[in-house]
């Protein structure tokens, strides 16, 4: 009986440690998995070789990875895409001339001339979609706020005194269309008819023209209006600096100057100093910039004139001169060693406002520093 019992002890242990036979739905099961898993591995590996083999392909070809979804557009097509965008965005009358496209940097340059002034170079993206009007040299307005830094630590010379004299010297240094020189000359007609011939006065020109060629047409206009009759300059200017652009014959008449013989000494004039020829040649300009105006590149050189206006008074620069004709009297007046009484004389404080036309400069508007000037 002991020994039956003990057979079904035995019996039990061995039936709780055997591990439970899987079926085989389960092992069906696990297999399928492992296939589908097979199956992926194989489908992804497979997408990887094509998309390898597609970019071998399509580098060697020369094109690049990111083209194969952007189309770029050809230097031709980017030209007539900016000049569509200039016929329909820009103002009609304005002179724009659209020039051929090159590529550079990974983008087209595209150089347009406004209105025959010095080319400007506008980028486009090599895909057509977007347009800069102008690029910014970085390395060079680095450089340039490092010198106007420098400039502006550095210490200011003191200005210079203006000696006095019996009969001062007076030289005024102007663009005919520079709105600061214009402004300037509006004040100083007052000045010239108060004083007369009590100083000696001549307004000449700076040695280059910021205003394409009706500036040199008139800066010649108005030199051969001083040189052949002096007296009628002031009558002259009264009438064009109110008037402007187009109105230089009928300010002749208005002045009564001596039309044939103002134009056979603007031709004269031109001849001598190359001023067409010159223009006409841009390895002759500024700085690259602007053309040569040299009628007084003697007295430009002496005084070391950059811009306009420029006054100068017994040989020296008048910088804290006012553009009002009350200032600008005094600062004359300061010169003489012996002020006459026409010193005495009550002129308008206002300052001309920049540019043709009566009126007064607009407040805050009236800097005696304010110039046209390539620095």
């Amino acid at each position: 009986m002991e020994d039956e019992v003990k057979d079904a002890e035995v019996k039990t242990v061995e039936t709780q440690n055997v591990a439970p036979v899987p079926t085989e739905n389960k092992w069906s099961c696990c297999t399928k998995k492992c296939t589908l898993t097979a199956k992926k591995k194989y489908i992804i590996g497979a997408v990887i070789l094509l998309l390898i083999i597609v970019f071998a392909v399509y580098s060697k070809n020369g094109n690049s990875f990111k083209n194969l979804f952007s189309k770029n557009i050809t230097k031709e097509e980017a030209k007539a895409k900016f000049q569509d965008f200039v016929t329909k965005n820009v103002p009609a009358g304005t002179q724009i001339e659209v020039k051929d496209a090159t590529e550079e940097n990974g983008l087209y340059k595209i150089p347009i001339v406004v209105a025959g002034q010095p080319e400007i170079d506008s980028y486009m993206t090599k895909d057509g979609l977007k347009l800069f009007p102008q690029a910014i040299d970085l390395a060079a307005a680095d450089a340039a706020a490092a010198a106007a830094n420098d400039t502006a630590n550095a210490p200011t010379a003191p200005a210079q005194e203006i000696p006095k004299s019996d009969k001062p010297v007076v030289k005024l240094f102007v663009m005919s269309y520079c709105p600061y020189g214009t402004q300037i000359e509006k004040g100083i007609l007052p000045v010239l008819k108060t004083l007369g011939s009590k100083i000696n006065y001549t307004m000449e020109f700076v040695n280059y023209a910021m205003h394409s060629d009706k500036e040199i047409a008139e800066n010649l206009t108005q030199y051969c209006i001083q040189k052949n009759e002096p007296a009628k300059l002031s009558s002259y200017l009264t009438c064009f600096l109110k008037k402007g652009e187009g109105t230089t014959d009928a300010c002749m008449q208005t002045a009564l100057v001596n039309v044939a013989k103002v134009k056979s000494c603007v031709a004269e004039t031109d001849a001598k100093f190359n001023i067409t020829k010159d223009a006409a040649d841009k390895t002759k300009w500024s700085k690259g910039t602007y053309p040569p105006f040299n009628v007084n590149a003697d007295d430009n050189a002496k005084y070391s004139v950059q811009g306009s206006p420029t006054l100068i008074i017994n040989d020296v620069e008048a910088t804290a001169a006012g553009r009002d004709s009350a200032s600008l009297l005094k600062t004359i007046c300061g010169a003489f060693n012996t002020p006459p009484a026409e010193c005495k004389t009550t002129l308008s404080t206002t300052a001309p406002a920049p540019g043709f036309g009566d009126g007064a400069a607009a407040a805050g508007t009236a800097d005696p520093n304010a110039s046209c000037a390539t620095n």
